[in-house]
């Protein structure tokens, strides 16, 4: 997993802006969007639910995509991964 200043500096292919969302609303995103993107491309998911930080993780591990890590902001967490 990387370091917030090292996730800042990644290069996103793809944003998932699922503030609005509830539980499960922001995997749900996630498992739609990551279609639109090529292997080894970079997804953020924006999302104020703090399951989320437990769920895309566990999601991504169990379909082969890389989790990179998570950025805490101000009333939300940006949520990075790799497409495996």
């Amino acid at each position: 997993m990387m370091e917030a200043n090292e996730l800042k500096a990644v290069t996103v292919d793809k944003t998932v802006d699922a503030r609005g969302t509830a539980c499960p609303g922001p995997l749900l995103a996630a498992k739609k969007e990551i279609a639109n993107i090529s292997s080894g491309q970079v997804m953020e998911v924006l999302s104020a639910d703090e399951g989320t930080k437990r769920d895309i993780p566990k999601w991504a591990q169990k379909k082969g995509h890389d989790y990179m890590g998570v950025i805490e902001e101000d009333g939300y967490f940006r949520i990075y991964l790799k497409k495996g």
